[in-house]
């Protein structure tokens, strides 16, 4: 049996599909990773195949920098990084407005690029990632049957009257302005119809009989792998959702360090803290977040990505400081953590039982903030607006969490445990390949 993984050449992407793929590793199975040369390590780490594949024009090894992407990416970068000073509302219409390239990079030549491999691996089971929207046109317009992977809250696939990069919900710290918001919807809808347009353009050259799509960005696979747990789903728009299964998370096996297990082993509890491989250049927040868990006198693993250390002032003598940091691993020991809200932070914490202080700054993350806030296993905050006094109180209160809802986390934690997310993918794979044979 083989399996094929198709990935963008980002580690933030690549992580949890190739933990998804262990499931199939470690039963001797097959295991072909398409994607870029930037993230060839991390399919070397994890023992898999490698074909080459290019879905963007950008990538990113572990920790990004405008400076090492190519000029356009990079521009692109510095003004996203730009955008989320200004607050939620613009990073989101900056978003959209970038959508054309960033989410469907020469579609044809991609979903050709798709076909080939897919001719050369003869994969019995396929999954991609939902955002390689042109390596998904080459899936569904050749009939390839594939698993797909949303690597990201549930909404990131709309449904309904939703609308994509329009925040079906916020969270209670954010207050756009009715106007603000009917421009961004304004805004999404628009972009939404030209990338349609550019979908079926491609669909057609590659099969002309294939039919069009009303909106591309609802257009999903035969079976939708949600790398989420099921609690932070609205229970309203469970009705709506195509054929599915919750994974919970895909919290991958990191490397033993023993220095870093030396310090989990120290006195007290400890606060895990991350901004990923993108929002870690938000140094400013970042900074505010070291001065709050000082006022606490809590020990901290904080991973600086992007941000100079120097950025952060006098860290506490033990504290552990590090550019990057085996983020599984220290899930496992952390009193909390406190997040931007990307879906392996998010995912991996809640698998772990840990509470959250969620600092969302664009795309999916707010409405992920408003699922946490909502399950009570955490607290969201602007990270705009946020003070330290704010900051501090946000962590005494995920620290201190109401019973009902640590029972809650501890419960969803133990779900995960028992039935891990490469499984439940294995599973439904072979299930559905079973059923239409």
């Amino acid at each position: 049996m083989t399996l094929l993984v198709i990935s963008p050449d980002y580690a933030s992407h690549l992580l949890p599909l190739a933990t998804l793929a262990t499931a199939w590793r470690d039963r001797g199975e097959r295991v072909v990773v398409a994607t870029g040369p930037a993230t060839a390590a991390i399919v070397e780490e994890f023992g898999l195949e490698r074909a080459d594949l290019r879905l963007g024009r950008g990538s990113n090894p572990g920790v990004i920098a405008a400076d090492e992407q190519p000029v356009d990416e990079g521009e692109s970068l510095r003004g996203f990084f730009a955008a989320t000073r200004e607050g939620a509302v613009p990073t989101l219409a900056y978003q959209a407005a970038e959508r054309l390239t960033d989410l469907m990079w020469r579609p044809v030549e991609a979903a050709r690029a798709v076909r080939r491999i897919v001719d050369d691996v003869r994969p019995d089971h396929v999954i991609v990632d939902h955002l390689a929207f042109s390596a998904r046109l080459g899936l569904q317009t050749g009939g390839v049957p594939h698993g797909d992977v949303v690597l990201g809250h549930p909404t990131a696939l709309p449904v309904g009257d939703e609308v994509y990069g329009y925040p079906p919900a916020w969270p209670s710290a954010f207050r756009p302005e009715p106007a603000e918001l009917a421009g961004l919807r304004e805004l999404c809808e628009r972009v939404s119809a030209r990338f349609t347009a550019e979908w079926n353009a491609a669909a057609r050259e590659l099969a002309p009989s294939h039919p069009p799509t009303a909106d591309a960005f609802a257009e999903h696979g035969p079976l939708v792998l949600y790398n989420s747990p099921a609690e932070l789903s609205d229970d309203d728009r469970r009705h709506l959702l195509p054929p599915h299964r919750f994974l919970g998370s895909a919290r991958r096996i990191e490397r033993v360090d023993d220095d870093v297990e030396r310090w989990i082993a120290g006195a007290g509890p400890f606060v895990y803290v991350s901004f990923g491989s993108f929002l870690s250049v938000r140094g400013d927040v970042l900074r505010r977040v070291v001065e709050a868990l000082r006022t606490l006198g809590l020990r901290a693993a904080v991973a600086t990505g992007s941000t100079d250390a120097a950025e952060l002032g006098d860290v506490p003598a033990d504290w552990l400081v590090r550019r990057y940091l085996p983020q599984v691993r220290l899930l496992d020991d952390a009193a909390a953590a406190v997040t931007h809200g990307g879906n392996n932070s998010v995912t991996e914490a809640i698998g772990a039982g840990v509470p959250l202080v969620v600092l969302p700054f664009s795309t999916d993350q707010f409405a992920g903030a408003a699922s946490i806030e909502g399950a009570g296993f955490g607290v969201a905050l602007d990270p705009n607006a946020a003070s330290v006094d704010d900051l501090a109180v946000a962590l005494r209160r995920v620290l201190d969490l109401d019973p009902a809802a640590r029972s809650r986390l501890d419960d969803a934690a133990a779900r995960q445990a028992e039935r891990p997310g490469p499984e439940l993918a294995y599973e439904a794979l072979v299930e559905g390949a079973r059923s239409a044979a």
